[in-house]
C-alpha cells in the first residue's frame, strides 16, 4: 500500500506565496508521477500541475501558468508546488496523487490520493 501525505497549506493574502510538499510512502518500489488537484466548494476536482517522475515534464492547467511551478523533491516519490500571486479564485482544497502511468492531466486513472490541505486566498 501507498501513503500520499500532503503539507505546507494554509491561509494568504492576495499576490502572496505558498509552498505545498507531497509525498508517496509505503511500497514505492515503482516511480511515481506526481499531480497536484484542487477542489473548491460545491466545484468539481480539478487538474493544477503534474510532473513525471523523471523530472523532465511538468504540465500546468491554464489558469496557474506562470504563477505556479510543479518540482520533484529530493527524495525519491516526492513532489513540491510553489505558488505565486495567488489570487481568490486559487481558494480551494489541494489534493496531490500519484500514479505510474501516462496521462497526468486527468484525475481519472491517478492510484493514490492524499487526504488535502486547505489554501485559503483572501480579498
Amino acid at each position: 500500500q501507498v501513503q500520499v501525505v500532503e503539507s505546507g497549506g494554509g491561509l494568504v493574502q492576495t499576490g502572496g506565496s505558498l509552498r505545498l510538499s507531497c509525498a508517496a510512502s509505503g511500497r514505492t518500489v515503482s516511480n511515481y508521477n506526481m499531480g497536484w488537484f484542487r477542489q473548491a466548494p460545491g466545484k468539481e476536482r480539478e487538474f493544477v500541475a503534474a510532473i513525471a517522475w523523471s523530472g523532465d515534464n511538468g504540465y500546468y492547467a491554464d489558469s496557474v501558468k506562470g504563477r505556479f511551478t510543479i518540482s520533484r523533491g529530493n527524495v525519491k516519490n516526492t513532489a513540491v508546488l510553489q505558488m505565486h500571486n495567488l489570487k481568490p479564485e486559487d481558494t480551494a482544497v489541494y489534493y496531490c496523487a500519484a500514479r505510474r502511468h501516462f496521462p497526468l492531466t486527468q484525475k481519472e486513472g491517478y492510484e493514490y490520493w492524499g487526504q488535502g490541505t486547505q489554501v485559503t486566498v483572501s480579498s
